[in-house]
């Protein structure tokens, strides 16, 4: 699809030949040179047309497959003129829905039939299974007077997974033997469980890791490395109900729940524990049983990625059911809710309960900042709504306790906090030997 755009150049000329036929009426004898001005305009707007319309550039784009939620994205594209006169080329590229870029349209230089490389960034909000679509150039003419726009099919399928990078940042800590800084859990409570390692000391190792016969036989002052047990089941239970539709930080509390688990499932797949994960609302929407290896952190990803929150009461009996029914070892249980009603927290109570004698259930909490702002006394007026904001808190803090004496484990957290409280929590219960 092509069309011809007049550019500022060929107005501003198309202006002489209409001044200089206003000032005709004054000096007729200026009739004429209006004339030859017309002919000598559409002779050259013609030829610059003619040769605008001939112009081609041949477009070819490198994307990933797979793009990180709320990261941005490189898209690279390679160009290459395929006729003479295409010096300058603007681009912009059909996003899909809930995509944005701050970089686009690019604007690229072209030297002869060198091929020329720019990129830009798509940052997604959406998950799912998209598409990258058409190019939409803009090449101005030989002589200036015209761009001609031209629509390039292009249809690049992209799943968009949640946030990925932090696990590659992850991995890039781990190379380098700093995972605990990352999650800020190097001195984890309750010691240690297995021996893993001899290796040198470093300035921060504690004293008691010294092992003195190694450190004399090899004259260089060692400590013993220890990892935490393996082969244990993890389950995630994702509540994908109305109240995880709520925004925060950017993201709905689901999504911020699907990044914690992503990341979680990762360093307990590295441990060699078993990961799996099971999504509800008023249906069971996904259940994936504890595996192990790395491919069950991405067997995860592939069933969640389209997964979304949708505007129903979360049905904790059927979640809790399909649990007990399908997972018989003793599991780290870990859910993700946020139950603000009287009717859903006691059916929470009395399912985590029932599953403590068998499991080890640690229920996610998330803050609702709004509501402490309210309850704030410098924060609302209206001595109603602080009231009100402020017994909500009192009633989910009595929750928790209910919780924490039906034998779960509870961690309150706001969304942004989530995923490295979460790590350092699973690896405080890990060295605790709590599982």
């Amino acid at each position: 699809m092509r069309r011809l755009i007049p550019s500022r150049a060929l107005l501003l000329l198309a202006a002489a030949p209409l001044v200089v036929s206003l000032l005709s009426l004054v000096n007729p004898k200026l009739s004429r040179v209006a004339l030859w001005l017309d002919a000598a305009l559409l002779f050259v707007g013609l030829l610059d047309a003619l040769l605008a319309w001939r112009l081609r550039v041949g477009v070819q784009r490198s994307a990933p497959e797979f793009m990180s939620l709320s990261r941005r994205n490189r898209v690279s594209l390679r160009l290459r003129a395929e006729s003479r006169g295409v010096r300058h080329v603007e681009i912009m590229d059909d996003l899909f829905d809930g995509a944005k870029s701050a970089d686009l349209p690019v604007k690229v230089r072209l030297k002869g039939k060198a091929a020329s490389a720019v990129d830009y960034h798509v940052e997604p909000t959406v998950r799912g299974a998209h598409a990258l679509g058409d190019h939409h150039l803009r090449l101005p003419s030989p002589l200036g007077l015209w761009t001609l726009q031209r629509r390039v099919s292009a249809r690049k399928p992209v799943r968009v997974y949640p946030d990925l990078k932090q696990i590659q940042e992850f991995d890039a800590l781990s190379r380098q033997d700093r995972e605990m800084s990352m999650v800020r859990a190097s001195r984890l409570k309750g010691g240690e469980s297995e021996f893993a390692r001899l290796r040198d000391h470093v300035p921060d190792d504690d004293s008691r890791r010294v092992d003195w016969k190694a450190t004399a036989r090899r004259q260089k002052l060692t400590v013993r490395e220890y990892q935490l047990e393996s082969n244990q089941n993890i389950m995630f239970l994702l509540d994908a109900g109305r109240v995880m539709t709520g925004i925060d930080s950017g993201l709905s509390r689901f999504d911020h729940a699907l990044n914690a688990t992503l990341m979680l499932a990762h360093v307990a797949a590295r441990g060699g524990d078993r990961v799996g994960a099971l999504g509800f609302d008023d249906t069971l929407r996904v259940l994936m049983t504890p595996q192990a290896g790395s491919k069950a952190s991405r067997s995860i990803i592939q069933a969640t990625y389209d997964l979304f929150p949708r505007l129903v009461e979360p049905d904790f009996d059927l979640a809790f059911q399909s649990l007990s029914a399908r997972v018989k070892n003793r599991t780290l249980v870990i859910l993700f809710t946020h139950v603000i009603d009287f009717s859903a927290a006691e059916t929470l109570l009395r399912r985590v309960r029932a599953i403590s004698r068998r499991h080890l259930p640690l229920v996610i909490c998330f803050r609702d900042l709004d509501v402490e702002g309210l309850a704030d006394p410098k924060g609302s007026s209206d001595i109603y709504l602080k009231g009100a904001a402020a017994e909500h808190l009192r009633w989910q803090k009595t929750l928790m306790k209910d919780l924490r004496r039906g034998g779960a484990l509870v961690l309150e957290t706001t969304a942004r906090e989530l995923t490295g409280k979460l790590v350092s929590r699973y690896l405080e219960i890990k060295a605790q030997r709590l599982l």
